[in-house]
């Protein structure tokens, strides 16, 4: 049986790793040594999962999709992280990592974000923990975001624009690093996905695997079975995927589909597949698939979505990949739009333009009468209302 959790090296096979500058190596060391500790002690879990019923509001809801089941002739059951607080399941991990953050006595927190979500979650459990917070953005991504942008400012956190680059999510994650670097003894990273130098992506996957743990649990009693046929999510950094896949993985029945940014076609130079186009390389302290040119420079992504135009991988995806544990469809803008308007008029959810990259696979698949399927709609849309706004007649 192949093994596809993180070894005591940080690898998920041939990916993974703790690639940092040496003045970080002391933080990242201390992270660890602390973790799992921290997240296995009865205290830990007590607040957590307190905060997590109380505040969070969870569990989401595991819905069946009536309409959407009838169109593509199976059982569609929806992972509802939209209706977590603040309208994503990245809150899932910033509960957690903040309750680290100030075991291990940190005074000051920062993030980066993409379209904003994880920022809004960092932001908000900031506020709940009286604790400052400095969040990193692209420019690109606080003109497209600006919903988001106002929403973490107005809960007391520090908005950065970062203009280098394409100015998105690789961007603000190179100046969080800096400024991780310069204040490595009071600062905490949240790092808002699997990737990162370990324990980053198994840390965020065990806090994110809430949702696999209560997709078993609810599966068990609509259907009598805790395990689906298909699992679909999509997938940027991976860590609403994770989150969705994490109890199924040693279980070979339940196939495993994940979406990523095509953006205008995985043939053009303007795309974030970056396991389609990847190769191997290091990018923000992991060993994972990349998206380089032939001299090992980073190219820069490209996605409607501001949270899915990543140049690379989680490594637990990169190793799910390559070991075709998982299967990755690369899901264009305008099918990511279609199935996004698709669920909007057949069951009255507006997705996220990330989820909409999983919603986009559907059409890709056939299934049976008999298959059961569990897709999470990892946020919701109201963020992207004017994308979706200048895309009416799609």
């Amino acid at each position: 049986m192949n093994d596809y959790r993180v070894d005591e090296k940080g690898y998920y096979g041939a990916f993974g790793g703790a690639y940092v500058p040496e003045i970080l190596r002391r933080a990242v060391e201390e992270l660890q040594r602390r973790y799992v500790p921290i997240l296995e002690s009865a205290e830990f879990r007590r607040d957590y999962d307190r905060l997590l019923r109380d505040y969070v509001g969870r569990p989401s809801p595991l819905y069946l999709a009536g309409r959407l089941s009838q169109k593509y002739g199976c059982r569609i059951y929806l992972k509802r992280e939209d209706l977590n607080h603040t309208g994503a399941h990245k809150i899932n991990n910033t509960v957690g990592q903040i309750l680290v953050a100030r075991r291990m006595g940190k005074r000051r927190i920062i993030a980066e974000t993409g379209a904003g979500q994880h920022g809004v979650a960092t932001a908000t459990v900031c506020a709940l923990m009286g604790m400052p917070c400095v969040v990193y953005m692209g420019k690109t991504d606080v003109e497209r975001q600006r919903v988001n942008v106002e929403r973490m400012r107005m809960l007391g956190a520090e908005v950065r624009p970062v203009t280098s680059g394409n100015m998105t999510l690789k961007d603000a994650t190179n100046e969080a690093i800096r400024d991780w670097c310069t204040h490595p003894e009071d600062t905490y990273y949240i790092i808002g996905s699997t990737v990162g130098p370990h324990p980053y992506p198994d840390m965020v996957a065990r806090l994110q695997s809430v949702i696999s743990e209560e997709i078993r649990r609810q599966l068990s009693e609509c259907e009598g079975r805790p395990s689906p046929d298909y699992l679909i999510a999509c997938v940027g950094g991976g860590s609403n995927a994770a989150g969705t896949v994490y109890h199924f993985l040693d279980d070979p029945d339940v196939k495993i589909l994940l979406a990523e940014a095509g953006g205008l076609g995985i043939d053009t130079p303007m795309s974030a597949a970056t396991i389609h186009l990847g190769r191997k390389g290091i990018i923000h302290g992991a060993h994972t698939l990349l998206m380089q040119d032939e001299d090992g420079q980073i190219l820069e992504p490209y996605s409607l979505s501001a949270g899915l135009d990543y140049p690379g991988i989680g490594p637990l995806h990169a190793h799910l990949f390559t070991e075709r544990r998982a299967e990755v469809l690369a899901v264009n803008d305008d099918e990511a739009l279609r199935a996004a308007y698709e669920l909007t008029r057949l069951e009255g959810i507006i997705p996220a333009l990330e989820s909409a990259h999983a919603l986009g696979v559907l059409p890709k698949m056939k299934f049976r009468p008999e298959d059961v399927v569990v897709l999470t709609v990892s946020g919701r849309g109201d963020k992207d209302i004017e994308t979706y706004l200048k895309h009416m007649d799609r």
